[in-house]
């Protein structure tokens, strides 16, 4: 089957992989040319851990105190825009904690297929990209969110995740090279992380010698449409005929199903992050500043330290406040490092695609009958992207699916 993927981030390839590896003729059409983008600046976490959505309770309480600030690490530029407004409400009515309790299995399972398939990915492909198999730090300062995270260290244990709950002091034996200032923190031990920009280009050069088709640079400007079916896409190159369409452009999903009459609730979540290489000392394993919703991404002495949701639309205008104060919570946890100030005009930003529910769409649309959606993973898109492949390869088979799609049907918000 010819089957044609809009999209060339980490979900976009994943799907190309697993598509052409059943045997399926496929091309991929990238507005860029596959250097850039959400999927090489991110913290490369592969986090079964991640198994709460982000639309939940808490996040509404705790958003609510933030979203006005421009330096919090969540934030919200004030604006009269329909598909905000219409976003926000079913966010709203989403964070629920029914609604949080109902998703957490299917997330979970999500999660833990693509943590598996990451295994099988790197015996697979020909190149190593840095998967680093240690953990993932949760750390806390105040007791408060300490008892959450204890909490949901206890749920994670009754979805099968190993987990360590440990004091300040255990903390500290485990990052012997810097100092760790903390009330305490929880291991996820099932959680990795990978190099995702050496992950992107691996996966990039060993699609093209598996015979995957590449058009880059390459704008969409509409659709051809027949009888229930997407019948061509047309771009500013070229016309290609069109049997499966699988749109996987993260954040522009929205605008893009606009060309096809389809109203997708989509919205961009800014996120900024900074490298630091050559440091003498280093952290030694990956670590979410939960209190400052700060992620830390440690691979030999590089480190790359990111953090914050913007939602601000696709503005290319970047908030130094936001950058800075990314840098200011690395240093409350980690105060030995003596990390210099970070040039703001050099800092890395990519849009993170949002669902209302903080579950991604994965699956066929009715509105066409050729039509897969696989997008929306927010911050789980390297930690879903297997899965995803996976998944997509199934539903362009028209085969059974590994896992339950219901949670994930592009069309839930009508």
């Amino acid at each position: 089957m010819q089957v044609t993927i809009i999209g060339g981030g980490v979900i976009g390839l994943c799907t190309a992989y697993y598509l052409r590896k059943t045997g399926h003729e496929v091309t991929v059409i990238d507005r860029n040319d596959i250097t850039d983008g959400c999927s090489f600046g991110n913290m490369g976490y592969v986090s079964p851990s991640h198994f709460i959505p982000l639309a939940s309770p808490g996040i509404i309480s705790q958003g609510l105190k933030w979203m006005l600030s421009s330096s919090s690490p969540f934030y919200i530029k004030p604006r009269l825009n329909t598909d905000l407004i219409r976003w926000g409400t079913a966010f709203w009515k989403s964070a629920t904690k029914q609604q949080v309790e109902k998703s957490i299995p299917h997330l979970n399972n999500l999660l833990q297929l693509s943590r598996e398939l990451m295994n099988d990915l790197k015996d697979e492909l020909p190149e190593p990209f840095s998967m680093i198999e240690k953990g993932c730090w949760m750390l806390y300062k105040l007791e408060k969110t300490g008892d959450h995270e204890k909490h949901l260290a206890e749920q994670a244990h009754d979805l099968g995740l190993k987990t360590m709950v440990c004091t300040p002091q255990q903390v500290q034996e485990y990052e012997t090279e810097v100092e760790v200032n903390v009330a305490g923190g929880v291991l996820y031990l099932d959680d990795c992380h990978i190099d995702t920009g050496k992950f992107m280009r691996v996966l990039f050069v060993h699609l093209q010698k598996m015979g995957v088709k590449f058009w880059l640079n390459t704008e969409v400007k509409r659709f051809e449409t027949g009888n229930g079916k997407i019948t061509a896409v047309i771009t500013d190159k070229n016309e290609l005929p069109c049997k499966e369409l699988v749109i996987a452009n993260g954040s522009w999903i929205g605008k893009l199903s606009k060309q096809l009459g389809i109203r997708m609730l989509m919205q961009p979540g800014k996120g900024y992050s900074m490298m630091y290489n050559d440091l003498p000392k280093n952290l030694l394993y990956p670590s979410i500043l939960v209190d400052d919703r700060t992620a830390t991404t440690p691979i030999d002495r590089w480190l790359r330290i990111g953090g914050t949701m913007e939602l601000s639309g696709h503005s290319d205008n970047v908030l130094p406040k936001r950058i800075m104060a990314i840098y200011h919570a690395f240093k409350k946890y980690y105060p030995s490092m003596n990390l210099p100030e970070p040039d703001v005009s050099k800092a890395w930003f990519g849009y993170r695609p949002v669902t209302p529910d903080g579950m991604p769409y994965i699956g066929r649309h009715s509105r066409y009958s050729n039509l897969i959606y696989a997008g929306g993973h927010a911050m789980l898109g390297v930690s879903a992207a297997a899965a995803t492949g996976k998944l997509v390869d199934e539903i362009a088979g028209h085969k059974p699916a590994t896992i339950s799609l219901e949670a994930f049907r592009p069309d839930r918000f009508r």
